[in-house]
C-alpha cells in the first residue's frame, strides 16, 4: 500500500491518479475534504481509505506491515497564510513525525519541499542539502520558512547519523500548473486564472516591470507541468537507491507573457495583454526570476524530458479547463 498525504489536493491527487493508472496500488489518501468540490479530485479513484489527518498515525500503525511508502504532499501551501503556529504544526511537526515513522518501519518517504525556500533567489536555486548552504536561505513568507525548517532538520538528522528511512527525497516544486488545482482559489496557477479571461475574449492583465533588466511581462518563472512532477515521484518510487533534496522544475525559466500567449493560442486566439503597475505593497519584494537548477536531479538518473510550456498549457486548457469534465 502507498499512503499519499494531501492526496485529494493538487499534486497529491495527480500522484494518486498516476499510481492507479500504473497499477501501483493499493492506495490510501490522507486529507481533509471539507465543504467544497475538493472531493472531485479523487472521485474517479479506487482507494483503500480516505483518512482524516488526526487519524493518520492510528491508520499507519494498524497497517504498518502493508505500507510500502509514504508520499507526503499534505501541507498548508498558501503563501498568504499568517497563522505560523498552524503552519509549523502542519508543515513541520507532522513531516517530522512521518519521517520518524518511516525510519522506524523501514518505509520510503518522499515529501514536498518548495522553491519558496529560496526566498528572493539571492543565493541561487541550487538544491544543496548541506546544512551550511541551507542556513543561507531566507524565505519570504511563513510557508517557505516552514518548508526550509523541515529541510534543515532533515539535513541535521542525517549529519548526526540519526535513524532515517531507507529512501527519502524532498522535492522543491517550482511553479506547478495542471488539473485538480481548482480548490486552491487565489493560490491556483496563473494558467487557471488566465483561462476564463481568454475564453471570454478579454485581455489578460499582467504586472508591469519595475526592473530595468526585464520588460513588461518579461518577469521569469520556472513553470512546470504537474504531470512532470508526478513522473519524478514515480521514478523515485521505482529507484530505491536514490535519496536527497531535489529541485522539481524544468530548468528553463519562461516569461509571464509567454505563459499568457500560450493560453490564448490554446484557445485559438491571438494574445491580448494589458499591463498594470505592480502593487507598491509587494513591489520591493517581487521576484523577477526563478529557475530550477536540475543538475542533481539529472545526475541522480532522471532522464525524462520536461514538458515544454506551450505543450503543457495546451494540454491543460484543451483537455481539462475547456472540457466538460476538468478533473483528472
Amino acid at each position: 500500500m502507498i499512503v499519499v498525504t494531501g492526496g485529494a489536493g493538487f499534486i497529491g491527487s495527480n500522484v494518486v491518479a498516476a499510481l492507479e493508472e500504473r497499477g501501483m496500488g493499493p492506495i490510501a489518501v490522507c486529507d481533509r475534504l471539507r465543504n467544497g468540490d475538493k472531493w472531485r479530485n479523487i472521485a474517479k479513484r479506487e482507494l483503500v481509505d480516505v483518512i482524516p489527518p488526526d487519524r493518520l498515525f492510528e491508520f499507519l500503525d494498524e497497517h504498518r506491515n502493508a505500507v510500502r511508502a509514504i508520499v507526503h504532499m499534505g501541507a498548508i501551501s498558501s503563501t498568504t497564510e499568517t497563522d505560523a503556529d498552524l503552519i509549523v504544526a502542519t508543515n513541520f511537526r507532522l513531516s517530522l513525525d512521518l519521517w520518524r515513522w518511516c525510519a522506524e518501519r523501514g518505509a520510503p518517504f518522499i515529501y514536498a519541499s518548495s522553491a519558496a525556500t529560496y526566498g528572493d533567489g539571492g543565493h541561487g536555486f541550487v538544491d544543496d542539502a548541506d546544512p551550511a548552504a541551507q542556513a543561507l536561505l531566507r524565505p519570504l513568507n511563513p510557508y517557505g520558512w516552514s518548508k526550509l525548517l523541515f529541510d534543515r532538520r532533515v539535513a541535521r538528522l542525517l549529519a548526526d547519523g540519526e535513524p532515517k528511512p531507507p529512501q527519502w527525497a524532498g522535492l522543491k516544486f517550482f511553479n506547478v500548473y495542471g488539473p485538480n488545482e481548482y480548490h486552491k482559489g487565489k493560490m491556483a496557477s496563473v494558467v487557471s486564472h488566465l483561462y476564463p479571461v481568454a475564453k471570454a475574449g478579454k485581455p489578460a492583465v499582467l504586472f508591469k516591470s519595475h526592473h530595468p533588466d526585464y520588460p513588461d511581462g518579461g518577469q521569469l518563472r520556472d513553470f512546470v507541468w504537474v504531470g512532470d512532477c508526478v513522473e519524478v515521484i514515480l521514478w523515485l518510487l521505482e529507484s530505491p537507491r536514490v535519496s536527497g533534496l531535489l529541485n522539481c522544475g524544468t530548468g528553463k525559466a519562461r516569461s509571464f507573457a509567454d505563459l499568457a500567449g500560450a493560453v490564448y493560442r490554446a484557445l485559438g486566439r491571438n494574445a491580448d495583454i494589458e499591463y498594470v503597475p505592480t502593487p507598491e505593497a509587494i513591489r520591493d519584494k517581487y521576484q523577477y526570476f526563478t529557475e530550477a537548477d536540475t543538475t542533481r536531479l539529472r545526475g541522480a538518473g532522471f532522464k525524462r524530458p520536461f514538458t515544454a510550456l506551450e505543450d503543457g498549457v495546451a494540454h491543460y486548457v484543451q483537455d481539462f479547463l475547456d472540457a466538460p469534465d476538468p478533473y483528472r
